[in-house]
């Protein structure tokens, strides 16, 4: 089989346009977001978001609503929950995250054992890309161009609060309501990704594009172009090799974004741990002497 049918033969079946489909607007979206995430620190808010809406998408199910609504709805509480705890009390937010989105996943994994179901409703937690449906794929369209759409209008006050929340206050910005759209955001995105790779994967599209674009450059313009890029890339690479080795197709996803940062921490020219020390080598070898020259020089010239 020449490379043209390998590229071509999955996309005869209909499952496959939309699993390709909505890997990239899931990918590229998540890409994104994880820009901001990753320069705010707010790795482990991902996470927490992630999980927390489970308990949303089974409540949907069971009232017959759109997973997306359910998801939607608990992804907001969550973020609620946490500010709550973090702002009325005496813990601190990274256990307020901790607190909130294992109780509210816990609840999740229960309301799913003892919901009545002739759906597999594990799909939730481990994600079910190859049996996303046009319904599925439609909400996922219009949630990824929503949330696409606020980061770039929004992208300048977003990037000036990730970077100095001090400064953006100082000319008039209001940190509190960025963080709080940031997390807005977060929240619709994980829903947009829950279609793709479940409730547990989705902390890695949300962390690893711009994790591996912040060890390419230092510009964030160019983390913006280079988060997506691999992001769309790693859904495409992973699906095909899914589809061709029968593998999980949201794992083979984040599998194949894992290796991109994997070799970009190796190999990424200024802050990849080999190629920073190739160039570390090199800038030695062009200051060091010539030792020969050096030693010719030393001779007394004859008459």
């Amino acid at each position: 089989m020449n490379p043209l049918d390998l590229l071509l033969a999955p996309l005869e079946y209909d499952f496959m346009v939309r699993a390709l489909l909505t890997a990239l607007i899931s990918a590229i979206v998540c890409a994104m977001l994880s820009c901001w995430l990753v320069l705010v620190g707010w790795s482990l808010m991902g996470d927490a978001v992630s999980h927390a809406v489970l308990p949303g998408v089974v409540i949907a199910y069971t009232v017959g609503a759109p997973f997306a609504l359910g998801a939607t709805v608990f992804g907001f509480l969550a973020v609620a929950l946490i500010g709550f705890v973090r702002d009325r009390g005496r813990v601190k937010e990274d256990a307020a995250i901790g607190i909130v989105f294992t109780t509210l996943f816990a609840l999740g994994l229960v309301m799913i054992s003892v919901t009545p179901s002739q759906t597999d409703l594990s799909h939730i937690v481990f994600g079910n890309l190859l049996g996303v449906s046009a319904q599925d794929l439609l909400q996922v369209a219009i949630l990824g161009a929503i949330v696409a759409a606020i980061l770039l209008v929004k992208r300048r006050d977003l990037t000036l609060f990730a970077f100095d929340p001090t400064h953006a206050q100082a000319i008039g910005l209001n940190p509190r309501r960025l963080g709080a759209l940031l997390l807005g955001l977060l929240a619709l995105t994980a829903v947009v990704a829950l279609q793709a790779v479940g409730v547990i994967l989705v902390v890695a599209m949300l962390i690893i594009p711009g994790a591996t674009a912040r060890l390419l450059t230092d510009r964030f313009s160019r983390m913006l172009l280079i988060a997506p890029v691999i992001g769309a890339a790693s859904a495409v690479i992973g699906l095909y090799v899914s589809y061709y080795t029968d593998a999980a197709s949201g794992g083979m996803v984040v599998l194949a974004q894992g290796v991109a940062f994997v070799l970009a921490f190796l190999f990424a020219p200024r802050h990849g741990v080999l190629g920073s020390r190739v160039r570390t080598r090199a800038r030695a070898v062009g200051q060091r002497p010539d030792v020969r020259e050096t030693a010719s020089e030393r001779q007394p010239q004859a008459a």
